[in-house]
């Protein structure tokens, strides 16, 4: 069974850096377009940040653009999210995601999710 596990959560405050690292726990030859989202308070899942499966398109939401880098080792369902200049506004849960395609951007539902990592900034 496909799935995904996380880490790198944790609390820090505003201007500190995380990284969120993800990767499919079971191997496989084909390599997937994966990405982030959060969730926080009052909002609905959210989308961060993906990337395509070769590597080579990344995508960003705007709040995040500037700051976050995801990136991803070659051949492999594995994934990083470099998380600089945090704000209080970052805060959330964050889950990793991959889709069945070579591209992030398609309108698809999400395959598989992670188990989510809380990311949490305050001064």
């Amino acid at each position: 069974q496909v799935q995904l596990v996380e880490s790198g959560g944790g609390s820090v405050q505003p201007g500190d850096s995380l990284r969120l690292s993800c990767a499919l726990s079971t191997r496989t030859p084909s390599v997937y377009a994966m990405g982030w989202f959060r969730q926080t308070p009052g909002k609905e899942r959210e989308a961060v940040s993906g990337i395509s499966a070769n590597g080579l398109n990344t995508h960003y939401a705007d709040s995040v653009k500037g700051r976050f880098t995801i990136s991803r080792i070659n051949d492999e369902n594995r994934i990083f999210l470099q998380m600089n200049s945090l704000k209080p506004e970052d805060s959330g849960v964050y889950y990793c995601a991959v889709r069945y395609s070579r591209s992030w951007q398609i309108p698809r539902p999400v395959d598989e999710w992670g188990q989510g990592t809380q990311v949490t900034v305050s001064s």
